[in-house]
């Protein structure tokens, strides 16, 4: 099997399409409120410094033309959602770091692969003169996200409207966001623009406009595209297998290393320097962007457009993607304890703040304190409050004292609680 075969490249298409929407729609910009753009505006260029201090590595390491090396600068700034699902979901690594990861990794979507599309045409001379070059980026960045954003808006407000109204079983609504993932893929390119920032644009559509599609699809969209990813991994291997000979392995070893262990962590490392984190939170977060099987799968698009050093580029972010596979595989899990150790051993600043907007731009929120002798007469009321225990974890683990009949909760988590528990009554919070 060759990088040109057809079923490596439907496997690789149907594989980014699906993980691009997954991407959009994990984003949870509801969550972050009207502060959403700090942390987006804070780590969206970091992607951009990372991007040119790659391919600066790529020009001058591995000899790559300039136009190249910034393709493949900005292929390589990629970050893998699969690796991070099972950190953003461990509940030991406190929220608002998990957030700052999703987040991360979003903007770090929305900005690569445009980058990479017109980097690729500027390759290939797509776009001709200047009234065509207009034309083209109308398309690519304007018109095809746009009829890709209406059509994931519209296509899950129809289906949570049809479920209300009729009932539709689970597996069919799990199915449908597939569906929804394909149809916006093929319109966008019908219309002239890129099929994989059209899927990226209709997750986002889902989030922005507040619409919801079922945890059945989220769940099943999730497996599904780890089997894909799986499947697109051993045909990538295939291919590699038979291409890695043709390049210089020592000086993509060289590139593997400054990217893995000094570009991203120093690049984040500077970008993250305000935030109100603990250091090992800064550590943790500049770590886990692993580079697995993303860079793969937009190289190949590399491979598809024609573009000549395209199998070169390929077989070079394959050797920088079997280093990630082995150096971040064999670290997420020591790691992620180790993080969860610190977190129930000592107060950490990440800790006491539910988003990761509260991270970069803490806003305190005026809350009426109440004495504890209060506390004691309206817990014998007709109607007692409800009481939250929100201490750190190393504050509760060490106590071995509640008030009865409270409820357990992080601090972290008291946000989401809350936009669940509308019209609940008195609530009464205490921490340390």
């Amino acid at each position: 099997m060759g990088p040109h075969d057809q079923l490596l490249e439907i496997v690789a298409t149907l594989t980014l399409a699906l993980v691009l929407f997954l991407d959009a729609v994990k984003l949870q910009i509801d969550e972050l409120g009207k502060r959403w753009l700090v942390p987006v505006l804070i780590l969206g260029p970091g992607t951009g410094i990372i991007i040119a201090l790659g391919a600066t590595t790529l020009a001058f390491v591995v000899g790559f033309s300039w136009i190249m090396a910034f393709i493949g600068g900005a292929i390589l700034a990629s970050t893998d959602p699969v690796m991070l699902r099972d950190i953003v979901r461990d509940q030991r690594i406190p929220r608002s770091v998990r957030q700052v990861l999703k987040i991360e990794a979003g903007t770090n979507d929305l900005v690569v692969l445009p980058v990479i599309l017109v980097l690729i045409a500027v390759a290939g001379h797509q776009g001709g003169d200047a009234p065509g070059w207009a034309i083209f980026m109308a398309k690519l960045l304007v018109l095809g996200p746009a009829i890709a954003f209406a059509l994931g808006a519209s296509g899950s407000w129809l289906m949570t409207k049809v479920d209300a109204k009729m009932g539709i079983r689970q597996e069919h609504q799990a199915l449908f966001g597939v569906g929804l993932v394909l149809a916006s893929y093929a319109a966008a390119t019908a219309a002239g623009g890129d099929g994989f920032l059209g899927a990226f644009f209709a997750g986002l559509a889902v989030v922005i406009l507040n619409q919801s599609l079922c945890d059945c699809f989220m769940d099943y969209g999730e497996t599904t595209s780890e089997m894909a990813m799986l499947l697109a991994f051993v045909l990538f291997g295939i291919v590699l297998s038979g291409i890695l000979s043709t390049v210089d392995v020592i000086p993509i070893l060289i590139l593997a290393a400054l990217v893995i262990f000094v570009i991203r962590p120093g690049v984040l490392g500077v970008v993250l320097a305000r935030a109100n984190m603990s250091w090992p939170a800064h550590g943790f977060v500049a770590w886990f962007g692993p580079r697995r099987l993303n860079p793969l799968l937009l190289a190949l698009l590399v491979v598809q457009a024609g573009l000549p050093g395209g199998e070169v580029l390929l077989a070079t972010v394959g050797v920088v993607v079997l280093a990630s596979v082995t150096i971040h595989g064999a670290t997420a899990t020591p790691f992620t304890a180790w993080y969860g150790r610190r977190a129930a051993k000592e107060t950490l600043a990440e800790e006491r703040e539910s988003t990761a907007a509260g991270l970069f731009a803490h806003e305190e929120t005026e809350v009426r304190l109440i004495a504890p002798a209060e506390v004691m007469e309206l817990m014998s009321s007709p109607e007692p409050p409800l009481i939250l225990d929100i201490r750190i974890r190393s504050t509760y683990e060490n106590s071995g004292q509640r008030i009865p009949g409270d409820i357990r909760m992080m601090p972290d988590q008291v946000v989401e609680w809350a936009s669940e528990c509308v019209g609940t009554g008195l609530v009464v919070v205490y921490c340390a």
